[in-house]
């Protein structure tokens, strides 16, 4: 799969999980007493904690992702950035201390959000450090 391809990909998954965040059917109640931004707050899928921050930044990725599909460099610097960035907020969801697990009350990333960003973290960093590259 070409980085290009990669980043339209993930873009569309990301736009596509940040509407589903915002549809009350596609998640079920859930609260948390670390997290201070409960509008939205549920369970989407069942599975995965979200709210509207949590959703507004998977739409941010999601379009970020689609305009960078759009040429080489742009999506191999998105596919980077992702990696970067969800491996950081894997890290962040196992730790509780200061209330990162939250993202300080803001954003919900514990649980199943964990093993979820790892994986999205270790494909984004083989798109985007892979030296043999497709155009």
């Amino acid at each position: 799969m070409k980085v290009r391809t990669f980043a339209f990909v993930y873009g569309a998954v990301f736009l596509i999980v940040a509407i589903a965040g915002f549809i009350p059917g596609m998640t079920a109640p859930h609260t948390h007493p670390d997290v201070t931004v409960t509008a939205g707050m549920g369970l989407l899928l069942g599975l995965f904690p979200v709210n509207v921050l949590h959703n507004v930044f998977h739409a941010a990725f999601g379009l970020w992702g689609l305009v960078a599909g759009r040429g080489f460099d742009a999506a191999r610097i998105y596919a980077k950035a992702v990696g970067i960035v969800y491996t950081a907020l894997a890290l962040m969801g196992l730790i509780p201390a200061l209330r990162l697990h939250t993202t300080f009350g803001l954003v919900p990333l514990y649980g199943h959000d964990v093993w979820l960003h790892i994986v999205l973290a270790a494909v984004a960093l083989y798109f985007g450090f892979r030296r043999d590259a497709d155009r």
